[in-house]
């Protein structure tokens, strides 16, 4: 198994960057490294105020377009209800003969219901 733990065997390739960053690692002694100085100046550039006030306001824009464009696209008003048709107005229609309630009697050849 090779160190990343994935169970193959390390390809030439590996291997040849594993003992390139040894060698180079085992070069670098003490008297190449720069003295330790604590840091001078400003600790943040100015240009990080002006970035998050740029930010912040574009952040602004886009929740306002955003609230724009869902209220002025917002439901129709709801339709009336429905309503009965007026009554006709003049005098009724004359109808033929009046209805009389039927009075027939099954016959046996007729299904009953």
């Amino acid at each position: 198994m090779n160190e990343s733990g994935t169970g193959t065997a390390p390809t030439p390739v590996e291997e040849l960057l594993r003992a390139a960053l040894a060698a180079r690692a085992q070069s670098v002694g003490p008297a190449d490294l720069r003295p330790l100085r604590p840091p001078t100046g400003a600790a943040r550039p100015r240009r990080v105020p002006v970035r998050r006030v740029t930010v912040a306001l574009l952040a602004l824009a886009a929740v306002a377009a955003l609230v724009f464009f869902t209220v002025r696209g917002g439901p129709a008003p709801p339709a009336e209800p429905a309503r009965a048709p007026p009554p006709p107005i003049g005098p009724p229609a004359p109808h033929g003969r009046p209805v009389r309630p039927s009075t027939a009697v099954p016959t046996p050849a007729s299904p009953t219901p």
